[in-house]
């Protein structure tokens, strides 16, 4: 049963701090939890305890639990914010309070559990983190060429880090989006918003070896002008599964032993082309970017390196000889 369940009537009790004894109680003897996560909710209620004295006023041992609100909660979170706690361990002690709660709804103390009305703090997503320009290469070049497999495989990666487009925009590519000769393809990013992608001539020599080997692999298909530019061995489109399973091997076969994801090669496009002094606005459109915002979250400098721009720029930066 759920905190979702049709609750008892709030029955009459003892003080907070006897809830909390109840609840550990509870925890330790039915549900048989571990030290570690006893003691972890123990510190989380132990600091909503203390954080309600100052609140309401009053030591904990008068504090009841009728008297516990919504307010009650994003305060403390807010008191937990102001001390600097990561969201991460803001969001642990919401999961705690709304266990807790949802504890004393089952047993009727409460008719409703305040913690559930309260929003969990965003965490941020973590960024891929990019390549090296050495392990890309590597990456792009590992498939080689003996094959038709190995062929596509070879032309996909270089794809992919040449155009920095994300998975879902290239297995959805059909031949007709490619311009060979113009060195640049046409894709619908989020939004269905479109927009033109150029890419280089190494991506350019893996599509034209790759184009042939499509050939015998597609064979006779009508509506051609919406041929999938990426199949797979039985000639059908090639999905964002099996993109994944393309650079796992790619990976294995450049020794790269840090995990990466397909995402890994469109970050580090970005990161590469901000490193060789394009300007954000530049990678925002060729990402796809609605906000400069993200294109700026999205791309980074080493410490190293911007040290060395800003000693190299800023008039002020180096003592005079």
């Amino acid at each position: 049963m759920t905190d979702r369940a049709e609750p008892r009537a709030a029955a009459a009790g003892g003080s907070l701090a006897e809830d909390v004894a109840a609840f550990e109680r509870h925890l330790r003897d039915e549900r048989a939890v571990s030290a570690h996560t006893l003691r972890a909710y123990g510190d989380d209620l132990g600091q909503f305890l203390g954080f309600l004295e100052t609140f309401l006023s009053r030591p904990a041992r008068e504090v009841r639990v009728e008297e516990v609100d919504v307010l009650s909660v994003r305060s403390f979170l807010a008191h937990l914010r102001a001390q600097g706690l990561a969201k991460s361990s803001i969001g642990r002690h919401l999961s705690s309070l709304r266990t807790f709660f949802a504890f004393l709804r089952r047993e009727g103390r409460v008719e409703a559990n305040p913690a559930r009305a309260v929003s969990a703090p965003r965490l941020p997503k973590p960024l891929p983190r990019a390549l090296s320009t050495g392990e890309a290469a590597a990456v792009v070049e590992a498939p080689g060429d003996e094959g038709p497999l190995a062929l596509r495989d070879r032309a996909l990666l270089e794809l992919l880090y040449a155009t920095g487009l994300r998975v879902s925009e290239l297995v959805g590519l059909s031949l007709s989006d490619v311009d060979l000769a113009g060195r640049q393809l046409r894709t619908l990013g989020k939004g269905r918003k479109e927009r033109v992608v150029p890419f280089g001539e190494k991506a350019s020599e893996a599509l034209l070896a790759y184009l042939p080997a499509r050939s015998s692999l597609r064979g006779p298909r009508t509506r051609r002008d919406r041929d999938p530019l990426f199949v797979n061995a039985r000639g059908g489109r090639l999905t964002d599964r099996s993109v994944r399973r393309v650079l796992d091997q790619a990976l294995a076969g450049a020794a790269v032993t840090r995990h990466a994801s397909p995402h890994a090669l469109r970050h580090s496009f970005a990161t590469h082309l901000l490193a060789a002094g394009a300007d954000l606005r530049t990678i925002q459109e060729l990402l796809g970017h609605a906000s400069l915002a993200t294109t700026q979250k999205y791309t980074h400098l080493d410490a190293e390196r911007l040290l060395e721009v800003y000693r190299k720029s800023h008039p002020r930066a180096e003592a005079d000889e």
